[in-house]
């Protein structure tokens, strides 16, 4: 009798992708429109015109940013263009809406970015519990994305899968 242990999920050549680590580390911070308003209703061209060269944009250094506005009010496009403008120095990324938001927006970036060939002919774990959300929209992306190139895709553990697709 063999006293060996066979780890059969290590041997079974199955690669597992966490969507979470194709998150990047980088700071979040909001870039709330609300203090550029006057009366927190409106906002004049001429006096956000004005502010946005005053605004300390060295605190959004390398940061993603999210532009927010966290009262009711109608914005212009072409202001959220203007804060573009004089953040895009400054911030690693920058997106419309909140973190959750601009989060899913990056990873879905990265899925888009993700270099399929090492996935060619690979049976294909997509985890499915992690400490960060992840919105269903990652894992209708990493699927359109791996379907072509790999032999199966299974979503959840390397020890508990369910089958989402498998090549004939």
């Amino acid at each position: 009798m063999s006293d060996v242990l066979n780890n059969k999920v290590a041997d079974s050549g199955i690669v597992t992708i966490d969507l979470a680590s194709l998150l990047p580390a980088n700071d979040f911070v909001l870039f709330d429109i609300k203090p550029f308003l006057f009366m927190e209703l409106i906002l004049k061209e001429k006096d956000f015109r004005a502010a946005l060269p005053t605004t300390d944009w060295t605190k959004f250094q390398d940061k993603i940013v999210g532009i927010v506005c966290s009262v009711d009010a109608i914005i212009p496009m072409w202001a959220n263009m203007l804060i573009v403008s004089a953040l895009n120095p400054y911030a690693k990324a920058i997106y419309f809406g909140d973190e959750n938001k601009a989060r899913e927006q990056q990873l879905l970036e990265s899925i888009t970015a993700l270099n399929t060939e090492a996935y060619l002919d690979q049976r294909v774990v997509i985890k499915g519990c992690g400490d960060k959300p992840i919105g269903a929209s990652a894992y209708i992306a990493i699927t359109q994305k791996l379907r072509p190139v790999v032999k199966s895709i299974m979503y959840g553990e390397p020890c508990s899968t369910v089958p989402v697709y498998k090549k004939k």
